[in-house]
């Protein structure tokens, strides 16, 4: 029999915590479920707790090589034989009637894409607020693909779309060859989102809270270097060249872009004064001058420094 939902793990390093992904996603109510682990040649015991599982409850993938998240995510994709699919990450959980109030609406809407409210936790585990507000949330009913551009522009999204949790309808996936950009380290689940939009489907909002995101000290979601923005750029240039876009999403596209090429200059600023390179810094300061104002002003900050040491160097 079909399950409801396929759950897809990829797991990497994550022996402390797959568990609770596993027991959050078996505990789902009024959906049958599949579970696919699927580990990323980890160095810790992560394969060891995924095939503690029973065999019919977990399936388990073991790849030969690191693929990273969106190759690891990919491998699931491959096996999932539900009508839904959800994307969990190893170190996150959802709550019981998640998926089932997620699948509610997205089928009465006749949507092939769902999204929810996602609870953030501390290290501790003490539970913050949600990531978007809940009165944002419910207004937004439906999130088109101009939407969900203009809400991911780097540093400057009032609330970065880029942090939902979408279940996507299997069929839908695989009829349009819909995949991860294994390429991608970040911003891999943008890309994946926003080509869904792009070839059509209809991404509906369920209001509540359902996915627990789990904030961890050094996790990849979390450190934005310069060479994730290259190449989250150049995976924009391809997608860009492989879709069309209506005006609207073509406007939010260009002021992406423009995000992007900031937070690049940006990262290269920030590279260059870490570095003690002051004449690196001030001449990425002069070509992208947008980019240090639209950041921080300790930033800023700094950079005039360097340039006072600079100048008084120069003046002996």
């Amino acid at each position: 029999m079909q399950p409801d939902v396929s759950f897809v793990i990829a797991a990497y390093n994550a022996e402390s915590t797959l568990d609770r992904a596993i027991s959050s996603a078996i505990a789902q109510r009024d959906v049958t479920v599949e579970i696919i682990v699927v580990d990323d040649r980890s160095r810790d015991r992560t394969l060891e707790v995924a095939h503690s599982y029973p065999k019919d409850l977990v399936k388990v993938v073991a790849l030969p090589d690191n693929r990273g998240p969106g190759g690891a995510r990919n491998a699931g994709l491959d096996l999932a034989r539900g009508r839904w699919v959800a994307v969990l990450d190893s170190d996150d959980a959802v709550l019981p009637d998640r998926l089932a109030a997620m699948i509610a609406r997205a089928e009465k809407a006749g949507a092939e894409i769902a999204v929810d409210n996602v609870q953030v936790v501390r290290e501790d585990g003490t539970p913050e607020d949600t990531m978007f507000p809940a009165e944002y949330i419910e207004t937004l009913g439906e999130i088109t693909l101009a939407d969900y551009i203009a809400g991911n522009l780097v540093f400057e999204s009032r609330f970065n779309l880029g942090y939902l949790k979408p279940i996507f309808q299997r069929r839908f996936l695989d009829e349009n060859r819909l995949r991860y950009d294994e390429k991608l380290r970040i911003g891999e689940d943008y890309i994946l989102l926003a080509s869904a939009l792009a070839k059509g489907g209809r991404c509906v909002v369920e209001p509540t809270t359902g996915y627990i995101y789990h904030i961890r000290t050094g996790s990849i979601s979390r450190v934005l270097e310069l060479h994730h923005v290259e190449a989250m750029a150049s995976a924009d240039a391809a997608f860009a060249a492989t879709h069309t876009m209506d005006d609207r999403a073509m406007a939010a596209f260009a002021r992406r872009r423009r995000s992007l090429r900031k937070a690049a200059s940006f990262l290269s600023l920030v590279q260059h004064i870490k570095a003690r390179a002051p004449l690196k810094a001030i001449g990425t300061a002069l070509r992208d001058p947008a980019a240090v104002r639209h950041m921080s002003m300790p930033i800023a900050v700094r950079l005039r420094r360097v340039a006072a040491q600079f100048a008084v160097g120069a003046g002996r």
